[in-house]
């Protein structure tokens, strides 16, 4: 009874009281913000300082993420519209109309994420478009690089201080009322 026990606190459906919930956002918004379409950030960087080989690196590696990402918008791009939105739907008003707080924990967790990814399909275009326009030069892919980057680290700020908020108002309204 006592490892049936610690099973299921240690897969509590109470996610927001959950240190594991806490972890996978953090982890999650630190991997996101770390791989720019693909690139890590530390090439970029690398990249933007030195030139050359890092730089020749950077846009290799950048043209096979590019390339991946637009193939699977082009192939896929309708049923992975219609699948999450009828996920993240499904999360939303389990969530927060049948107060489900599971539903409510993944719909935060995955609605921003979903942003992150309409973002980089829009910077992956403009930078196929830069890249197929010419030979492209290093320093302004690591700027669009680097734009881009910036605003998911400003999503992923909003996101987390959201969920915070709504997780932290969760724990005190189940604690004071005794759910």
């Amino acid at each position: 009874m006592h490892l049936t026990q610690s099973i299921l606190q240690l897969i509590d459906l109470r996610s927001f009281s959950n240190l594991w919930y806490w972890i996978v956002l953090a982890v999650g918004w630190s991997s996101i913000t770390h791989w720019v379409l693909g690139v890590p950030h530390d090439l970029i960087m690398r990249a933007r300082r030195r030139g050359g080989e890092a730089a020749e690196d950077m846009v290799a590696l950048l043209r096979i993420h590019l390339r991946r990402i637009l193939y699977i918008e082009k192939e896929g791009g309708l049923v992975l519209t219609v699948f999450v939105s009828f996920l993240l739907t499904t999360l939303a008003v389990t969530g927060f109309f049948y107060h489900l707080e599971f539903s409510q924990a993944l719909f935060l967790l995955l609605f921003p994420y979903t942003l992150v990814w309409l973002l980089s399909l829009r910077a992956a275009g403009r930078i196929a478009a830069l890249i197929g326009a010419g030979i492209p030069d290093p320093e302004v892919l690591t700027a669009a690089l680097l734009r881009h980057r910036l605003q998911v680290q400003i999503l992923g700020m909003l996101a987390i201080t959201v969920t915070a908020l709504w997780g932290m108002l969760q724990n005190l309204t189940y604690s004071v009322l005794g759910g």
